[in-house]
């Protein structure tokens, strides 16, 4: 049984920085794909990062470049999403998710997804 658990997230004035992890077990192929999406209100849900642990790659989305890193601690099956620079719009909920091998885009490609977080950025 795959299981995905965030932790991190809160409330932080613009400029500020954040981090959250989330930590996957249960995933047994060799090459899985960890992202992290978020959903601003009102919006849809986007991927933000993603990172590979087949061959250790990460990509940023958009709305990740520049600001966001994403990173892994393999011993511990965690894989952090560092957020540095936060903006206003950078307000919503933040979700882990986790897929075997290929790492897609949208999220309906993610099978297994954690409970989410809410990250709050005030002016």
């Amino acid at each position: 049984q795959v299981q995905v658990v965030e932790s991190g997230g809160g409330s932080v004035q613009a400029g500020g920085s954040l981090g959250l992890s989330c930590e996957v077990s249960g995933l047994t192929h060799s090459r899985n794909c960890i992202a992290w999406f978020r959903q601003p209100p009102g919006k849809e849900r986007e991927r933000v990062a993603r990172f590979n642990t087949g061959d250790g790659s990460v990509r940023y989305d958009d709305s990740g470049q520049g600001r966001f890193t994403i990173s892994q601690d393999n011993a511990k099956n965690t894989v952090y999403l560092q957020m540095r620079n936060l903006k206003l719009e950078d307000t919503g909920m933040y979700y882990c998710a986790a897929a075997r091998g290929y790492c897609g885009l949208q999220a309906d490609q993610y099978p297994y997804w954690g409970q989410g977080t809410q990250v709050t950025v005030s002016s």
